[in-house]
């Protein structure tokens, strides 16, 4: 059985809408949910026109990553993982 305090890893993508350009969203995971975050991935309009997409590698607990899900759920951003990865 796993430990409580046992580290995981999650892909996730991520997709920022132009209204949350100014919202430190990633910087949240970090700060408040205690997660690593590592942006392997991103695409931005420029001049921060549009969406932007990152692809994300969290590591955490399990409580760490499902609260960071969580919230990103709370924001009503779109988010996938490698469960549905044939989409990216």
């Amino acid at each position: 059985m796993a430990s409580d305090k046992t580290l995981t890893n999650k892909r996730i993508r991520l997709r920022i809408p132009k209204d949350y350009h100014q919202e430190p969203v990633i910087s949240r995971l970090v700060s408040e949910y205690g997660l690593t975050v590592n942006i392997a991935a991103a695409i931005l309009g420029a001049n921060a026109v549009g969406d932007g997409w990152f692809d994300l590698d969290l590591q955490g607990t399990d409580a760490q990553i499902k609260s960071g899900l969580n919230y990103l759920q709370e924001l009503e951003l779109e988010v996938w993982d490698e469960t549905k990865s044939g989409n990216w």
